[in-house]
């Protein structure tokens, strides 16, 4: 459709990680895909554009995934009574090793990329597979499906089964290459990013070669950090000269600062760490659902806001067992809250307003002026439907806000627009 409209409905957004921002009955003014403003009444000037109005619905931002791994998308909701190492060895690894089959690689990312589009998420940072055909594919069908995403082929060259590994350091910097080439201005929605997969099954010299794909195409970067202790015993063994897990990636540059980078889970970050990724300007990616499954424990998100660090959501799947980042929401509210009362009550539990800034406006944020409804943001929304929550009174805008951020899935989105395009 015409990228120049007016959406019409109960528009909310967030003023600040603390302050939502809600406008009854309003107009959402798109052109040239951005945001122009909202308004209580529409001004003459737009009063010639289509006018879409959504009635009584909902009108929020779309929601960013940080951190999701595609090819797990086959065994969600498996293997969740385990840790996380173990979890990799008995389901992960043997899955992914089965993107090296084309033909099934395209069923079952056919399958996420369907979810994922019919999903409240408009915009994704992915984890692919080591297989670079498989990877260009799941490009495809994600640039296909109108959403905005990074995708990176996962490099990995020890400490993994002979079955996903990479031949050598050399051949791995060559695929890696020779994919960024064919893909980085191929897709207008769909762009690489470098993907370590985490430090312990990257050696020394296939980080040193990242980094110089970081410096060659300017390209971003996003790993793992942090995220189970026992992760972290191993990270200390394998690298003995690093400070703390951060300090791996940073000693080759590949730790933010000249580049954009994520970081996923940071459960166990040190002060130090924290220090160096506020530095750098480093995302954290916070995957409630799938630290609770794996037991990797609850990061204190709402001290990382209070620091002025860069925090977004993510669904993680399938350690998180559902693409719906509407549960993800819920999850860290209830994680904050749990973290709060049995371990550390000088970190406050999250907010609804906090854990909705970081499903919009915090993961917005790595790709731009995204999440938010301001004047030259990009025009991401999605429509709710909440009249099939029943409720045996009427409730105030804020109060049904609350509710479709707890209760709602795939069923409740009437519509989605991704930079100012309706997809459905």
């Amino acid at each position: 459709m015409n990228s120049d409209f007016v959406i019409k409905g109960n528009i909310c957004d967030s003023a600040s990680p603390d302050e939502l921002r809600l406008r009854e009955n309003s107009y959402l003014v798109c052109e040239n895909g951005l945001c122009t403003g909202v308004f209580s009444v529409l001004p003459e000037v737009y009063r010639a554009l289509p006018l879409l109005d959504m009635g009584d619905k909902l009108i929020l931002p779309g929601l960013v995934d940080l951190h999701a791994h595609a090819p797990q998308f086959s065994f969600r909701g498996l293997g969740m009574d385990m840790e996380l190492l173990d979890w990799l060895n008995t389901y992960t690894f043997p899955e992914e090793s089965k993107y090296a089959d084309l033909t099934y690689a395209d069923r079952a990312y056919s399958q996420f990329v369907a979810h994922l589009r019919r999903s409240a998420t408009t915009r994704a940072c992915l984890f692919a597979s080591l297989h670079v055909p498989a990877t260009t594919l799941l490009m495809e069908k994600l640039e296909a499906s109108g959403l905005v995403s990074y995708v990176g082929k996962v490099n990995m060259d020890r400490n993994s089964p002979d079955y996903l590994r990479e031949p050598s350091v050399e051949q791995a910097l060559a695929d890696t290459e020779a994919w960024v080439c064919a893909t980085r201005e191929r897709f207008a929605n769909t762009k690489p990013i470098l993907t370590p997969r985490f430090i312990p099954s990257c050696t020394d010299e296939l980080l040193r070669g990242l980094r110089g794909l970081v410096e060659k195409y300017d390209l971003p970067v996003q790993s793992h950090l942090s995220e189970n202790f026992g992760e972290i015993a191993w990270v200390r063994e394998l690298c003995p000269d690093s400070r703390f897990y951060g300090d791996a990636y940073d000693r080759f540059g590949l730790f933010g600062g000249d580049h954009p980078c994520i970081m996923a889970h940071c459960v166990h970050s040190t002060q130090e760490e924290l220090e160096l990724m506020r530095k750098n300007g480093v995302f954290i990616a916070h995957s409630p659902l799938s630290n609770s499954n794996l037991a990797s424990g609850v990061a204190p998100i709402g001290r990382y806001l209070d620091e002025g660090m860069h925090v977004a959501l993510a669904s993680d799947l399938a350690g998180g067992e559902t693409e719906n980042l509407f549960a993800s929401i819920a999850a860290a509210i209830r994680a904050s809250k749990l973290r709060w009362r049995l371990l550390d009550e000088t970190v406050k539990p999250l907010s609804v307003d906090r854990a909705f800034w970081l499903a919009t406006a915090g993961g917005g944020a790595f790709f731009g002026k995204v999440g938010r409804f301001e004047p030259g943001y990009e025009l991401d929304a999605i429509v709710l439907d909440d009249a099939a929550l029943d409720h045996p009174q009427e409730l105030p805008l804020r109060s049904r806000l609350d509710r479709a951020l707890y209760l709602s899935d795939d069923r409740q989105i009437a519509a989605k627009f991704v930079r100012g395009r309706r997809l459905f």
